[in-house]
């Protein structure tokens, strides 16, 4: 069912039947949530710009969605590389339909079928806190990259091109987390109040948490799109979502 591989010159696991690349992203604590020094970091790209970016203000003010801050330990696990595209979505749904896609490169986008596909996985979903400590990658910044305003040139949404995915990949070989809005295992609570120091996902009944969706806004129209990139950024599930797979270790010799 898997085999152990070097991809872009670094380990990885690959789910045979269905060709999805997973990999090992190690255990830790980090701080979770949006902090002081980032919000301080918006309001610095903020006075750069003049004021001129209407959407730091709202951001701003809706930093508690993001807070408190808080130490999480997580365990160990196996991440997919990048969110399922059109292609490995077909591996469980033979008749899968993607609007949004160019080509079956591409990140699919579910709607309707998001639970039929749920349910055919052999994976489940990250919780938020596994999410974001993958996103980050032992960084502390707005972005793994930084506490910089990030660009279009940071947006990944077409895996066929393999050199380009290697060159948006973070500390733990993991591409484009931030560009589709991807779906989390969490429901949706304002805030973090409450919130387990573990990377157990906060469940019940409603909508779940979705992370990231800066490339679903593409073109970018000057609205502050960017912040949908930033690790911290969470917002409630509406319409379509990308699924960006979890999956058990396998198992040691």
């Amino acid at each position: 069912m898997w085999t152990e591989e070097i991809v872009t010159e670094r380990p990885a696991w690959r789910h045979i039947p269905s060709g999805v690349v997973f990999r090992e992203v190690p255990g830790g604590t980090f701080r979770m949530g949006l902090s002081e020094a980032e919000l301080a970091a918006v309001r610095a790209i903020d006075e750069r710009s003049g004021g001129a970016e209407d959407a730091l203000e709202p951001f701003i003010a809706g930093a508690g969605d993001a807070q408190p801050t808080r130490e999480v330990r997580v365990e160990p696990f196996l991440l997919a590389r990048h969110p399922l595209t059109v292609a490995q979505v077909r591996h469980w749904l033979p008749e899968y339909e993607d609007d949004y896609a160019d080509a079956d490169s591409g990140t699919a986008r579910l709607e309707g079928d998001l639970d039929d596909l749920l349910e055919a996985m052999p994976f489940r979903l990250p919780s938020e806190a596994e999410w974001e400590y993958a996103a980050r990658a032992g960084t502390t910044t707005l972005t793994f990259r930084g506490d910089g305003r990030p660009g279009e040139d940071q947006l990944l949404d077409d895996f066929g091109d393999g050199q380009r995915t290697a060159a948006a990949e973070n500390a733990f070989g993991l591409a484009a987390l931030g560009s589709a809005n991807e779906i989390c295992a969490d429901m949706w609570i304002p805030g973090f109040v409450g919130a387990p120091a573990d990377a157990r996902p906060r469940t019940g009944d409603g909508p779940r948490t979705v992370r990231g969706g800066a490339a679903d806004c593409y073109p970018w129209q000057g609205c502050g799109e960017w912040l949908l990139l930033l690790a911290a950024s969470r917002h409630e599930h509406s319409v379509f979502t990308a699924v960006r797979p979890v999956a058990p270790l396998p198992p040691q010799d």
